[in-house]
């Protein structure tokens, strides 16, 4: 982030992705809907947009270039969001990404950090992407998850961000490549409070459960959980496949928004009046353990 001026700062980002899902627009449209997010996060208005091509020009017919291209530009124009250029290199392997740019007034920029003890959290999209994309991926997957997926993956975060700017926020994160569990710990690390996560009320994709316990599972959710095990205690009577789908590496996942507990369930009623309806608050920051999440 940097401030421009006592009225304006601008927020730039970068994501950069190799292919989740088979059909080259869709995937276009995931990969946009992730840059999105960063700058929503915040509380931001995206503005511009750059693209970052790699591809294998040797390999791959041109036509899969044009509809990832086309599948982001879609996603752009619905988040109002201008194309101002980008960059192409050859690469033996396709990857596609976006820098984007947006605005928000200095005094209102929400951070990743700043959770006040009895504050709730609300997540505003349910988990599982990753391991029903690993299912995808080895053609285990069923058409209806992969559909609701998709719906999910593709939907920007932009209702939830706008909402969320309408109440007194201390602190959000989008859920992405780390998990809930990895990002919900970037709130809280080296920080004076802890946080309480009921897996109970957790929402996430009816499929990956089934899926879990199959174990078949990404290896970014080892990765995130072999990385933040040491700030997280999973009570015992915790499903494993609910631990797992708690550190399963998310694309283009919702929101997680520390609201002060006063405000946090007028923020719920009015995402659920606005469409976002598996939305849901997961926990609350105590101010015990320090630095720690407690998973119940």
């Amino acid at each position: 982030m940097y401030k421009l001026s006592e009225e304006l700062a601008i927020v730039q980002t970068l994501d950069f992705f190799t292919p989740v899902v088979d059909d080259p627009y869709i995937f276009g449209q995931v990969t946009a809907a992730n840059a999105l997010s960063d700058v929503y996060a915040m509380g931001g208005r995206p503005l511009t947009a750059m693209n970052i091509v790699c591809f294998p020009v040797k390999t791959m017919d041109m036509s899969i270039l044009k509809e990832i291209l086309a599948g982001g530009m879609d996603k752009l124009r619905e988040a109002g969001v201008i194309l101002v250029g980008g960059h192409s290199v050859e690469d033996q392997e396709l990857k596609y990404g976006l820098s984007i740019t947006g605005i928000i007034h200095p005094a209102k920029v929400i951070l990743n950090t700043g959770a006040r003890v009895g504050d709730k959290l609300l997540l505003t999209k349910p988990l599982g992407t990753g391991i029903i994309n690993t299912a995808l991926k080895g053609g285990l997957a069923d058409e209806g998850a992969v559909s609701r997926v998709i719906e999910c993956m593709v939907t920007l975060n932009r209702k939830a961000s706008e909402l969320m700017m309408e109440v007194d926020v201390h602190a959000c994160t989008d859920v992405t490549g780390f998990g809930l569990l990895g990002h919900a710990c970037e709130m809280i690390e080296g920080t004076d409070v802890g946080m309480v996560i009921h897996s109970d009320r957790v929402p996430f994709f009816p499929e990956a459960k089934e899926l879990a316990e199959m174990g078949l599972v990404p290896g970014g959710l080892y990765r995130n959980r072999e990385f933040r095990i040491n700030m997280v205690e999973i009570d015992p009577r915790v499903p494993d496949y609910l631990a797992d789908i708690l550190f399963d590496p998310q694309t283009s996942g919702g929101l997680l928004i520390s609201v002060p507990g006063q405000e946090a369930d007028m923020l719920l009623q009015r995402m659920h009046e606005e469409g976002i309806g598996e939305a849901a608050l997961i926990g609350e920051i105590t101010a015990e353990p320090k630095g720690k999440i407690t998973v119940e």
